[in-house]
């Protein structure tokens, strides 16, 4: 388990598809399949945060996948299709109190989504 102590500030989440929320090409085997943990990783997801979800399927899976992250209770502000299948790199600032503005998990594919998310007033 990855445990996240977080501030109470509003949060950009920047989520990978398959293999982290989905099984890894299971839309090709006919079905997506939501992985072990995620509807309760979303639960402890603030409702003023942002959530931007990337994925490397091209367009033409658009309508199956925003159907099924619906269906699933899935929220998201913005999916973006078309990535390439490499690194994702993720740069940012701190604030000035010292306050750490970004993250990394790597999590093994297809396995389940266990993040506990600690909320602390005190960052």
């Amino acid at each position: 388990m990855v445990k996240l102590v977080l501030s109470s500030l509003s949060k950009v989440w920047i989520l990978d598809l398959d293999g982290t929320l989905v099984k890894h090409n299971g839309y090709l085997d006919g079905q997506d399949v939501l992985l072990e943990g995620v509807k309760e990783f979303f639960e402890k997801i603030g409702k003023h945060d942002f959530v931007i979800i990337l994925t490397s399927r091209s367009e033409e899976y658009r309508e199956i996948t925003e159907s099924f992250l619906k269906e699933n209770g899935v929220r998201y502000d913005l999916i973006v299709f078309g990535l390439g299948h490499g690194e994702r790199i993720l740069i940012n600032d701190m604030k000035p109190s010292g306050l750490l503005t970004a993250y990394a998990v790597n999590k093994e594919r297809d396995k389940p989504l266990d993040i506990d998310i600690v909320i602390c007033d005190k960052l």
